[in-house]
């Protein structure tokens, strides 16, 4: 009981002071409004890749065509840095709360519990499918599917919303995998033309092309395991990039940590050996993602010869970030720092101003709503995201979102998790975090907090929640509690608030 009046409590004073003003950023140049009109019924083709941090769109120069000549969301903020958690959301539209799927396998979470939760038929696929769209799920799905379970059915099993399915189950090493083609197993080998990420590129062509013969509106998903680890590129691009080293911003092997929680402040520096081991993934990271690269290009190319550019979104985007030597931590994910939880997301298409850039914090709550918002389909209640495409038309909400919730359960240790060094000791710790463009606030399970001057401190070095007064740790809490307990409409007003 206690803890509903609370929330109640929150938020009421949140609604209040949004509705005051206090929370809203002026509109932009366009106040709100859109400033041309896109076409009725798009196509959307979405690119997700795997862990792709943004030091790699540097080296990906189809994929800075995209932001040359459309929109890159620089605060899009994932809700919970970890595969299996992430695709729920963005299938959703609501955070791991809602979901619940919290981790990558079960009792937690994997592809089961997203299935017995629920999340299937509340995913954007079957309300695309039903409002007359040609739906295809091509890649990854969910941690735990695997291609040749049938889920009680006669043939493997095929997921509701999917017009075509062709994935796989444990694609990481780009070689020896079954995709699922339709309900038909297939399997993959070791031969060049079996690289994943090209099959996949193989694919989304084809079926770019078959649809577009169609009087129907497609959406095609195109999931890479690329470039998570074991960081295998394709045989064409695995000797270049021969002397790049990993970058070395402020937080690379941090100097003084200090003040960082239990989990991080044990950590030894970086030794040599370390430090070598991180430059050499971060090389083949940058060499695995030019085949992704060489897709995104393939796909702008056959969109225009076929004249679907004008009625095509094209939206390139990654699960989650990476961390590589940041903060002294090796090659992995799952923390409430900016290297793990703002990722790059890019879209081009009508109406889209090319080379806007947009600095209000988005999610991966709002790609479900933008998909359906894009085809003319109403998002249900329950989604805790909005759309985003008021400000692919040039515009920007006066009432947009000012605080991202970030949610992490740490996962127990599993010989079968691709990201199991996220989950050994030394970890991080369950925790809550919020994220705004000023401020980044994190509450551990253990009860220990970080508070970082985003504003002063970009790299999130100089942890100060001990120096703020209390009135702003009761502040931060209570919006905080708010956030990991809202649902649907409550998550937007709760998101006003910073």
């Amino acid at each position: 009981m206690i803890r509903h009046r609370r929330l109640a409590a929150v938020l009421c004073l949140v609604t209040a002071l949004a509705m005051s003003g206090c929370f809203m950023h002026p509109p932009g140049p366009s106040g709100g409004s859109e400033r041309s009109t896109p076409p009725k019924r798009p196509n959307i083709v979405f690119v997700l890749t795997d862990d792709l941090s943004w030091n790699l769109v540097k080296h990906m120069p189809q994929v800075l065509g995209m932001q040359r000549d459309g929109l890159t969301f620089d605060e899009f903020l994932v809700a919970d840095s970890l595969c299996c958690t992430s695709r729920a959301t963005i299938f959703t539209g609501k955070y791991p709360h809602n979901t619940e799927v919290r981790t990558n396998f079960p009792p937690d979470g994997g592809f089961q519990v997203f299935k017995e939760k629920g999340n299937e038929e509340a995913s954007f696929a079957p309300f695309l499918e039903k409002a007359g769209y040609r739906t295809a799920l091509l890649g990854k799905y969910m941690n735990g599917y695997h291609p040749n379970d049938t889920q009680g059915t006669t043939t493997p099993y095929v997921p509701p919303g999917w017009t075509e399915w062709q994935v796989a189950g444990n694609g990481y090493a780009e070689y020896n995998y079954n995709l699922n083609e339709n309900g038909r197993i297939v399997p993959y080998g070791q031969q060049p033309h079996a690289y994943l990420t090209d099959v996949l590129a193989n694919k989304g062509i084809e079926f770019i092309k078959r649809a577009s013969r169609s009087s129907k509106p497609f959406f095609v998903e195109i999931s890479t395991f690329a470039p998570h680890g074991p960081f295998i590129p394709a045989p064409r691009h695995a000797g270049l990039f021969g002397d790049l080293k990993a970058p070395r911003p402020a937080s690379f092997n941090e100097a003084d940590i200090r003040d960082k929680p239990s989990w991080l402040r044990s950590r030894p520096p970086l030794g040599a050996p370390a430090v070598k081991r991180i430059d050499e993934g971060f090389r083949d990271r940058v060499r695995m993602v030019q085949a992704v690269d060489e897709m995104v290009g393939r796909i702008r190319t056959t969109l225009e010869e076929l004249g679907r550019d004008r009625d095509t979104y094209l939206v390139f985007g990654s699960d989650n970030g990476f961390h590589l030597g940041e903060h002294r931590l090796a090659g992995g994910k799952m923390t409430p720092y900016d290297s793990d939880i703002r990722v790059p997301f890019v879209v081009t298409g009508p109406a889209v101003p090319a080379g806007r850039r947009v600095e209000e914090p988005a999610q991966n709550t709002d790609l479900a709503p933008t998909f359906l918002d894009l085809a003319g389909v109403k998002p249900p209640a329950a989604t805790d995201g909005r759309s985003l495409a008021p400000f692919l038309r040039g515009g920007t909400p006066r009432d947009w979102r000012q605080s991202a919730l970030i949610e992490h359960v740490k996962p127990p240790p599993s010989p079968h998790d691709p990201d199991r060094q996220d989950s050994a000791p030394g970890a991080p710790t369950t925790y809550n975090a919020l994220r705004t463009r000023e401020v980044l606030y994190v509450e551990y399970e253990n009860g220990e907090r970080e508070y970082y001057d985003r504003t002063r401190d970009p790299q999130e070095l100089d942890n100060i929640y001990g120096r703020l007064p209390e009135q702003r740790r009761r502040q931060l809490s209570d919006l905080l509690y708010a956030l990991t307990h809202c649902s649907g409409a409550d998550c937007t007003t709760a998101g006003r608030a910073r």
